[in-house]
C-alpha cells in the first residue's frame, strides 16, 4: 500500500434530522461546546492523510459559513441533494484524489485509530467500510412485528462510516446503481451491485451516529472520554 497517498473526504450534511425533533438540523446541535458537524470535520482536519474535505450542504444552509472550520483551505462546499446518495454523488464530482472516504456528518466520535485500520486494510483491495459485529440476538419479524425466526448473527455486522473506495469506481458504481433503480443505502451497496466485495473492517463500537436525542447525550460522554 502506498502510504503517501492523500484521500479526499465527502461529508453529506444536507439532511434535516427529523427524528431528533429539533428545529435545528442535528449536524448543528451543540456537543461539548462545538456543533456536531464541526466536531466531525475536525477529526479529518487533524488527520495527516486527508487531502480535501468536501461538505455537501443544502442550498439554503446559512449556518456552515459561521463555523470556524469553514475557513480552512482544505474545505470545499458543494450543493447537497434530496437524498444522501445524491449528496455523495455531488461530492464525487468534485473529488480529485484517487481514493475517497464518505463519512456521516452525525458521526463525530470517529477515532484516528479506526482511520488507520480502514486505510491499511481497504487499500489492499477494492476498498472497505468500518463496522461492528452484531452482539445481540437477531430476530426476523413480519409486517406486524410478530417474530418469525431467530437469525444467525455469526457473520452479521452493523455498517458504519467512513466507507473508503477508489473515487472513479465509486462514482461509476453509484451512477449505474441509480440507473438500475437500486436502493443505494450506503456506498458499499453501490459497489456490491457493481460486483465488488468491499472489506469489512471492524472498528470501535463508540463510533455512533447521532439520530435521536439520547444519542447526543451518549456522544457527549464519548467525546469527553476520548479527550481525556
Amino acid at each position: 500500500m502506498a502510504t503517501d497517498l492523500s484521500v479526499d473526504v465527502i461529508i453529506p450534511a444536507a439532511g434535516t434530522g427529523k427524528r431528533m425533533g429539533s428545529a435545528i438540523p442535528k449536524q448543528y446541535l451543540e456537543i461539548c461546546g462545538r456543533t456536531v458537524l464541526e466536531r466531525t470535520v475536525s477529526v479529518f482536519l487533524s488527520y495527516p492523510r486527508i487531502g480535501r474535505i468536501i461538505v455537501c450542504l443544502r442550498d439554503d444552509d446559512d449556518r456552515f459559513g459561521h463555523l470556524s472550520c469553514a475557513a480552512d483551505p482544505r474545505i470545499v462546499r458543494v450543493p447537497g441533494g434530496q437524498e444522501r446518495v445524491d449528496s455523495v454523488l455531488s461530492g464525487l464530482e468534485r473529488a480529485t484524489a484517487e481514493w475517497v472516504m464518505v463519512h456521516d456528518a452525525a458521526r463525530p466520535c470517529l477515532a484516528h485509530g479506526d482511520l488507520d485500520r480502514l486505510l491499511a486494510e481497504g487499500m489492499r483491495g477494492c476498498g472497505g467500510i468500518l463496522g461492528t459485529a452484531c452482539r445481540d440476538t437477531m430476530k426476523r419479524t413480519d409486517s406486524e412485528g410478530n417474530i418469525l425466526s431467530t437469525v444467525d448473527r455469526t457473520f452479521l455486522f452493523h455498517a458504519h462510516t467512513p466507507q473508503l473506495f477508489r473515487t472513479d469506481q465509486l462514482r461509476q458504481a453509484i451512477r449505474d446503481a441509480l440507473a438500475a433503480g437500486v436502493n443505494v443505502t450506503d456506498e458499499a451497496s453501490a459497489m456490491e451491485h457493481a460486483g465488488f466485495r468491499p472489506k469489512l473492517v471492524e472498528g470501535r463500537s463508540d463510533n455512533i451516529k447521532i439520530t435521536r436525542p439520547s444519542d447526543l447525550t451518549l456522544a457527549r460522554f464519548i467525546i469527553e472520554e476520548l479527550n481525556q
